[in-house]
């Protein structure tokens, strides 16, 4: 362990916790609830951010920027989300402070600035892109239109963990309109299909696509697909949701198009998104007791070079030389030369820290025309001719990034279990937890207890599920399919 760790199976909490602070990823902030993310954990959001937009631009969306607050009667407009978000959502009252008449150097809410409506914090921004929509939308020229836009939103979250769950978190949010159902569905799902790409090819993080159940869906949505993933704690995570919301807010807020034939229809739509919880689950995904563990294609630095003990010219020659050649691969290297430090420290560090590859470069090395090279993925090292180095780094980084990928997948795979009583769901959920994979009868009253029995939920129906005939785990009536049980986050 490094740097007063604690260890996963000692308290993995805890573990968590200590993993984001000590790594420098984010902090508590002075607002209870939120979180302030510091720069080597934003560099990696933006790592996320920068590939995500391009997944999405590739396919034909841009971005946009919509207001952070919503008038109250817009929020309402949609009965289920307003339903769905209510008992989240931070309202703003009042437009003005003034001095305290009995506490000087205080300050009041004036009671003269209360605002005319009341302005909901976005938690969502559905309500107020759809009144925008009702604008920009008059003929099927206009469609589709894919629209994604990167910001902030608050939910009045009552249980905060930094990254997972907070008050105010970062997201990315598409919302597109179609001028029929087929080209909407099709959307939801590419949109699926990009985040399971993201989250298998960057994060290294193996996925479940999916679909919820009604009871699990978004608010106003008609269905919601998923991709979930699973933690080392043997909970599951909700990485992604995109979601085919049918024409329900299209008619909330009055959206229709004429089509080639001058017949007036209302437009089809979708949302998607993903957040900074993330960030969280790449976390849990890779990192050890030592620290945090880091898949190449998104650490902000790749390789770190230390000298050994201590850096001189000729060193400094040589190193250079080498972040050169690494730099030319598009490789993110680092001279750590600070004398203040000893090498020893500088490793415990960099393993904290997560950076995939450290070359040590000691004087006798170079006698040998070699250096040392450590992997963070399995704490191995090695003795490396320099004549190449680059070639080799370059390959051992793609090695990092499929070993971290193969490693979570066989964790994830271990631990799906397929079970067919309640008894041994508990008993499964109870001593390996993980997913449970088992038949359900499909009512969301039985959803519901099998919750209250067991604290799991139904995570996905799985997509392209074979039928497969068996009696629900808890009633023992007919089903046709199994579906993904899990604790989650």
């Amino acid at each position: 362990m490094s740097k007063g760790i604690t260890s996963q199976e000692e308290n993995y909490s805890q573990w968590y916790t200590d993993i984001v602070k000590k790594a420098g990823l984010a902090d508590h902030s002075a607002v209870r609830g939120c979180m302030v993310i510091k720069p080597t954990g934003y560099a990696i959001w933006e790592n996320m951010q920068k590939q995500l937009d391009k997944m999405f631009k590739e396919t034909g969306h841009v971005n946009a920027y919509f207001p952070l607050f919503v008038p109250k009667s817009l929020f309402e407009a949609e009965e289920k989300n307003a339903e769905g978000f209510a008992k989240e959502c931070a309202v703003v009252t009042h437009y003005r402070l003034k001095g305290d008449p009995n506490e000087k150097g205080k300050l009041m809410v004036d009671p003269e600035a209360k605002l005319e409506e009341e302005l909901i914090v976005r938690p969502t921004s559905e309500a107020i892109i759809w009144n925008t929509y009702r604008d920009w939308i008059k003929s099927h020229r206009d469609l589709p239109l894919l629209i994604n836009q990167w910001a902030n939103v608050v939910r009045w979250e009552m249980r905060t963990r930094l990254f997972m769950r907070t008050a105010e978190f970062l997201w990315q949010e598409g919302h597109t309109a179609h001028s029929n159902e087929k080209e909407a569905i099709e959307e939801t799902e590419r949109m699926q299909d990009i985040y399971a790409t993201f989250a298998e090819e960057y994060m290294a993080m193996p996925v479940i696509k999916g679909k919820k159940t009604e009871s699990e869906r978004f608010a106003g949505a008609t269905e919601t697909y998923t991709i979930e993933a699973l933690m080392q704690d043997g909970k599951a995570l909700q990485a992604g949701t995109s979601h085919f919301l049918g024409q329900n807010f299209a008619k909330a807020f009055d959206v229709k198009f004429t089509d080639t034939n001058n017949k007036e229809s209302y437009v089809w739509s979708t949302s998607w998104g993903v957040s900074t919880r993330l960030m969280g689950g790449l976390i849990m995904t890779h990192s050890d007791d030592n620290g945090l563990v880091l898949p190449p294609k998104l650490a902000p630095t790749q390789v770190v070079i230390v000298p050994i003990p201590k850096a001189n010219g000729e060193i400094n020659e040589v190193v250079d030389k080498i972040v050169d050649q690494l730099k030319a691969k598009n490789i993110t290297a680092v001279y750590d030369n600070d004398k203040k430090s000893r090498p020893g420290f500088k490793f415990a560090e960099n393993e904290l820290k997560g950076i995939p590859v450290r070359i040590g470069v000691g004087k006798r090395d170079l006698e040998n025309n070699q250096v040392e090279v450590a992997r963070r993925d399995n704490l191995t090292k090695e003795m490396v001719n320099i004549d190449g180095i680059a070639e080799y780094i370059d390959q051992l980084l793609e090695d990092i990034q499929t070993n971290l990928f193969e490693k979570a997948k066989k964790f994830r795979d271990d631990r799906i279990t397929k079970v067919d009583s309640m008894e041994e769901f508990e008993s499964v959920l109870e001593s390996k937890g993980g997913f449970l994979f088992a038949h359900w009868d499909g009512t969301a009253d039985t959803e519901q207890k099998i919750k209250e029995l067991t604290k799991a939920t139904i995570r996905c129906i799985p997509m392209n599920m074979e039928i497969e005939e068996g009696k629900c785990v808890l009633t023992g009536k007919p089903s046709k399919q199994r579906v993904l049980f899990a604790k989650a986050y």
